[in-house]
C-alpha cells in the first residue's frame, strides 16, 4: 500500500522532539546537545537528574555553545547523527 499525501505530514508530526543545551559546536554542521530529564529513583523515591548527549544536524551552522535548542528525531544522517535542530530557543550570552 502506497502512502497518500496526507499521511506524510502525519508521520512527520509523530517524531520525537526534545529540548536541550548545546555543549559543543566544533564540528561542521553538527552540534552536541545535552538533554536533561528527571527520573524517579525506585528505592529512595527521589527525583534524579539524568542527561543524554546526542549529535544533531545543524544545516545552517548557526548554533553556538550554550544555546538552548529544540531537536526533532530524523532519519540516520551519519553513524551517530539521528537528530536535527529545528530552532534555537534561547541564545547564549
Amino acid at each position: 500500500m502506497t502512502p497518500q499525501v496526507g499521511q506524510v505530514g502525519e508521520d512527520r508530526n509523530r517524531r520525537q522532539t526534545a529540548v536541550g543545551t548545546v555543549v559543543s559546536d566544533k564540528m561542521q554542521k553538527t552540534v552536541v546537545v545535552e538533554i536533561s530529564r528527571l527520573v524517579r529513583h525506585q528505592a529512595y523515591d527521589q527525583r534524579i537528574r539524568r542527561k543524554t548527549r546526542v549529535k544533531a544536524h545543524d544545516e545552517a551552522n548557526t548554533c553556538r555553545e550554550g544555546d538552548s535548542v529544540r531537536l526533532m528525531e530524523t532519519r540516520p544522517i551519519s553513524k551517530d547523527k539521528r537528530w536535527r535542530v529545528i530552532e534555537v530557543l534561547k541564545r547564549a550570552v
